[in-house]
C-alpha cells in the first residue's frame, strides 16, 4: 500500500504544524503577564455589553467593557495602565 504522502509533503504538512504550534505558543506566553490573567477579573453581562471586574465595584476596582469577554478582559488590561487623576489643585 502506497502512502497518501510522500515524504516531500510529510516534511511540508508537519513543517506547517510545528510553525502553528509554534505562534500559539507566543500568543499564549505573551498573555501570560497580562493583568486580566493575573487578576482574573468577573465576567457578567451589563446591559448589550459585557464587564469585566476586578474588585467589589468600579469605584474600588477596575473595571473593563466590551461587546465580547474578550474585548472588555483587553479594556480591563487597558484600565489597569490608568494613573489616577489628579486632584485640581495639584494634589495639596
Amino acid at each position: 500500500m502506497q502512502p497518501i504522502l510522500d515524504d516531500d509533503r510529510q516534511v511540508i504538512v508537519m513543517d506547517s504544524v510545528c510553525h502553528d504550534a509554534r505562534m500559539a505558543y507566543a500568543v499564549m506566553a505573551e498573555q501570560a503577564g497580562a493583568p486580566h490573567v493575573l487578576m482574573r477579573p468577573a465576567l457578567s453581562r451589563d446591559g448589550n455589553q459585557w464587564c469585566a471586574l476586578y474588585g467589589d465595584n468600579l469605584q474600588d476596582g477596575v473595571g473593563g467593557f466590551g461587546d465580547s469577554p474578550a474585548e472588555a478582559m483587553a479594556d480591563v488590561d487597558k484600565n489597569c495602565q490608568a494613573k489616577l487623576a489628579q486632584p485640581a489643585g495639584g494634589g495639596e
